[in-house]
């Protein structure tokens, strides 16, 4: 295993290790409001701090890019932290969320580690290298028609959206076209699950880099594709990502093309 994705698994391990023990405190866990539907929790902010000072202990002059902390240091490598993905699950007692780290080097994803540490699954891969479960070797499913695939998306949660019923109208046609549509709440797990070949396929409008980093690595080193919404190469800064092997891919892109806006297709 490579020096930084060894890192990464150990920030990993020891935050999800500090999500698990609060599980049975929820209710004494203090939680503010970043927006309407948007939480963040002191468990979110310990495991970040907790994540960041495991990886300053080896490389204490590279960057970060992290949920709740923002963007700090300039370095060539830059680790991108979601330290709790899934914090509305959590906070609710549901139990899909997980720990996303990214590495980046000048702007190139190299690592990535998803971990859950509930099922205590660990995902994790570095660029040519592939991509592993628990040290078994994942690939993306063979499914090749849309009506045998099961997809998952992330629900609109913010208000306001200019793009929500556009988004309502790509819900309604995968819901016809395949057989069978999930939203477990975990955008990072989703795309892990992708990688494992349990999802076929994945899309969601208006994430962030933190949510989409690691398991986008793990999906193209898996042998899978991930774009933005029109098939470009512009996930990264829109936030707009579909996902899966490619086939279902190609699929999904063309399920989803008639319902662009024009925001959308940039």
């Amino acid at each position: 295993m490579h020096p930084l994705l060894n890192i990464g698994v150990r920030a990993a391990r020891r935050a999800g290790d500090l999500i698990v023990r609060h599980m049975n405190q929820l209710d004494a866990i203090k939680v503010d409001s970043k927006g309407r539907n948007d939480f963040v929790s002191e468990v979110d902010r310990k495991a970040e701090l907790d994540i960041i000072q495991t990886v300053q202990r080896s490389y204490p002059d590279h960057a970060f890019l992290a949920e709740e902390s923002g963007a700090h240091g300039e370095a060539e490598y830059t680790w991108i932290i979601d330290p709790l993905d899934g914090t509305t699950n959590f906070l609710h007692g549901f139990p899909v969320f997980c720990v996303s780290i990214a590495v980046m080097h000048r702007g190139r994803l190299e690592h990535g580690v998803i971990y859950d540490p509930l099922r205590q699954e660990l995902f994790t891969a570095s660029r040519g290298a592939g991509a592993t479960v628990d040290g078994r070797r994942m690939r993306v499913s063979d499914t090749r028609l849309l009506e045998k695939s099961l997809v998952g998306t992330g629900y609109p949660y913010r208000p306001g959206s200019a793009w929500l019923d556009a988004y309502m109208d790509m819900l309604k046609d995968a819901m016809k076209a395949t057989s069978g549509v999930r939203r477990p709440g975990a955008a990072a797990l989703d795309l892990a699950y992708v990688a494992a070949g349990r999802l076929d396929g994945f899309w969601e409008i208006d994430l962030k880099l933190w949510d989409i980093a690691a398991g986008a690595l793990m999906i193209q080193e898996c042998g899978g594709i991930v774009t933005d919404l029109s098939g470009r190469d512009g996930w990264q800064q829109s936030g707009n990502v579909v996902a899966g092997n490619p086939k279902i891919h190609e699929s999904l892109l063309a399920l989803i093309e008639p319902h662009l806006t024009q925001e959308l297709r940039r």
